[in-house]
This record gives structure tokens, C-alpha cells and sequence, in this order.
């Protein structure tokens, strides 16, 4: 069983001691070397990564990587069957991975809840409602059946976050056949000149959305398992943005 999950980074940074995973430098057109392979190789969208973050590497291994299984984790954001604290050592391993895919096709991670409100008036809080406008009036053009499952975004208050995951080849194949088709229709409809390089970003977010929408569709069955981060996050700034936004309109104007 050949499993590769590429680690997305824009910097050098610590990498698991795994056969499993590898490294990508994502947005690597024009930019320094890192050590890590790049995103701008064969078939690429690289020059697209300050619209469409990771989506530049997963379209890179779509298009460039053979496996049996692929996905994709973050330079400090890994699976892991034992989360607590952040030593390397707990990150997923290769051989565990192929212990869980006995028994599914496709792993993610646990769902992040924001309970007082859905996706969907979350994202208008904390972006513009523009975006997901835009959303639906692609889908309901190019995939109509699957427009009730948008909807669905309207009253979900969980998803499957940060475009992690990893599936069989053959749905990773299908499931990126959907949501590029529909980001590049939806970048054609969105004019990003004017947009701050946070909010010109929004196509990563919208991509974000898309998986649950597609696995829902598919009816495609998955594993959840934990993540964790190796760096502290600022949770305390994270809950305040998430209130402000949702309760005083004051829009996100950067990561945490």
C-alpha cells in the first residue's frame, strides 16, 4: 500500500520521519528554495496560491503524484491517533494509516463546531456573503443536484476543516474533478484586484466547504481521527474574533 501525504509549507520548518509524507513547498513559483520540492513543477496552478492556499498543492498532487492513497496535512497541523502536546513523535504514522484504511477509504479530521451559528452566516460574519452567493449560483448551473447539499450550509454548525484529509486515489481523483471545476468557474465570477491578500485568499475558504458538500453528495463513508498542532494557537484571540464578528459585523483581517 503506497500512501503519500504531501506536508503544504511556505518555509522550512520540521517534517515527520516518515516515508508517508512529503514535503511541498506550495506557491513556490518565484519564490527562494526552502529544501522542499515545489508546487511549480509539471502540470501546476503554484502562481495561484495567494487566492488559493493549499489548493495549489493539492492540485499538484491531483495532477503530478502517484500513490495508492494521497492527501494532504500542514506543516504545523497534523493527524494524530494520540493529539495531546506537540512532539513530531505523535504524528500519524505511515503504518498506522494503513491499519485504518482496512477498514475506510478516506480519513479526516474530527469536525470543528462553532455551535451558535451555521457555516454558512459564519463565513458572512467573518468574510462576504458574496463569495457564497457566488457558490450557489455555480453549482446550481453546473452540478444541480448537488445544490441541495449547499444549502445544507445554511443550518450545518460543523464541518471538516482545514482541507485535510486523506483518501483513496480513485476519490481523491473524482472528488478534485468536482471542486476545481467549480473554483475556477467561481474565480472567473469574483474580481479578487482590490481585496486585501487576506481576503483575496477566498478561494481556499470556499474549497473548505466544498468537501463536506461533495462527501455528503458521494455518499462517500470516512474515518474521523484527531489533529493537533505543533505550535500553541492563539485560542483566547481566535473566540474574541469569532464573537466580534458574529455579534458587532467586525469581518476577520487575518489568520491566528
Amino acid at each position: 500500500m503506497n500512501i503519500k501525504v504531501i506536508v503544504a509549507a511556505h518555509k522550512p520548518y520540521i517534517m515527520p520521519n516518515d516515508d508517508m509524507y512529503l514535503p511541498l513547498h506550495v506557491g513556490k513559483k518565484g519564490k527562494d528554495e526552502i529544501g522542499f520540492i515545489g508546487d511549480d513543477s509539471g502540470d501546476n496552478i503554484s502562481e495561484k496560491n495567494p487566492f488559493f492556499c493549499e489548493f495549489t498543492g493539492i492540485y499538484w498532487a491531483y495532477k503530478n503524484l502517484e500513490a495508492d492513497y494521497i492527501g494532504l496535512v500542514h506543516y504545523r497541523r497534523h493527524f494524530s491517533l494520540n493529539p495531546k502536546g506537540t512532539d513530531f513523535s505523535r504524528v500519524l504514522s505511515g503504518q498506522e494509516a494503513q491499519k485504518l484504511f482496512e477498514t475506510t477509504d478516506v480519513i479526516l479530521p474530527k469536525q470543528q463546531n462553532y455551535y451558535i451559528e451555521s457555516l454558512y452566516s459564519h463565513y458572512s460574519h467573518t468574510h462576504s456573503e458574496q463569495h457564497l452567493e457566488v457558490l450557489e449560483q455555480v453549482v446550481s448551473e453546473k452540478y444541480p443536484e448537488y445544490v441541495p447539499f449547499v444549502e445544507r450550509l445554511k443550518k450545518r454548525t460543523s464541518a471538516h476543516m482545514f482541507n485535510m484529509f486523506i483518501m483513496k486515489k480513485d476519490i481523491f481523483k473524482a472528488y478534485c474533478d468536482f471542486v476545481f471545476d467549480v473554483l475556477f468557474e467561481i474565480e472567473k465570477r469574483i474580481d479578487t484586484s482590490k481585496m486585501s491578500s487576506f481576503d483575496a485568499r477566498l478561494f481556499g475558504r470556499i474549497g473548505e466547504l466544498l468537501l463536506d458538500i461533495w462527501l455528503e453528495k458521494n455518499q462517500i463513508k470516512y474515518k474521523e481521527i484527531p489533529y493537533f498542532y505543533t505550535e500553541k494557537i492563539k485560542l483566547a484571540k481566535k473566540v474574541f474574533s469569532f464573537l466580534r464578528a458574529k455579534f458587532f459585523g467586525k469581518k476577520y483581517k487575518g489568520s491566528f
